[in-house]
């Protein structure tokens, strides 16, 4: 027998929004700042999903830095750089609000579980005209964990008083398929994120576009 699932958990960057333009812009920044190589965008890409602090150490070390910069300094900065700018380029993936707003309207709460600062994440969803379909945010400063570990979800499922093992998990990162297993609860693998496709290798299905996520869950729901 299935259990009806009553929350989608979503990762952000590369699942909800396309924010590499305003990541990769922010990250050439910040290398500029210290005169280091700078990455093109699709560099960036690579780089994206472990949060803010790993990002920060994978372009510097792109750069061409070796370990002389303060990591802790370095993402302070770039924290200054990217937030006031997080949602100039950063768009929706098509069909976003009305996939969100689907689930809603089918009792499914949506929360955000993203290993991105809860300070940005809540400023894109209020700029990008989504808030107000997100039940809850679980941010990567949010709990003393964050994804990979299974308990960063729960605590996020949680923030709803909702049931862990009655949710899903939809992100375009090994992360989040690696802390779905954990928890453990079904996972839907973002195709047209970030993620290389062998990061989908432990997920329950993949989706292919935003729009197939309302039957996708409908169908793991249902009995067997």
């Amino acid at each position: 027998m299935s259990t009806e699932i009553k929350t989608a958990v979503f990762d952000l960057d590369g699942t909800l929004v396309d924010s590499l333009p305003d990541l990769a812009e922010s990250g050439m920044e910040l290398l500029k700042s210290y005169d280091l190589h700078l990455p093109s965008e699709e560099a960036v890409r690579a780089m994206i999903g472990d949060g803010a602090r790993a990002l920060v150490d994978r372009l510097l070390t792109y750069g061409g830095d070796e370990n002389r910069i303060d990591r802790d300094e370095a993402t302070r900065r770039f924290l200054d750089i990217y937030e006031p700018r997080a949602t100039q380029k950063t768009q929706l993936f098509p069909d976003t609000e009305k996939t969100l707003a689907t689930l809603q309207e089918r009792g499914i709460s949506c929360v955000i579980c993203t290993n991105k600062p809860v300070k940005a994440a809540q400023a894109i969803i209020e700029q990008l005209g989504i808030a107000s379909l997100i039940n809850a945010i679980g941010g990567g400063d949010s709990f003393p964990m964050r994804k990979p570990d299974p308990d960063h979800i729960r605590k996020t499922v949680r923030m709803i008083n909702a049931e862990p093992t009655r949710a899903i998990m939809i992100g375009d990162h090994q992360n989040d398929i690696r802390a779905a297993m954990g928890v453990p609860m079904p996972s839907l693998f973002a195709s047209w994120g970030y993620g290389d496709r062998t990061m989908s290798a432990h997920a329950t299905a993949i989706a292919g576009c935003v729009a197939e996520l309302p039957r996708l869950i409908y169908d793991l729901s249902r009995p067997n």
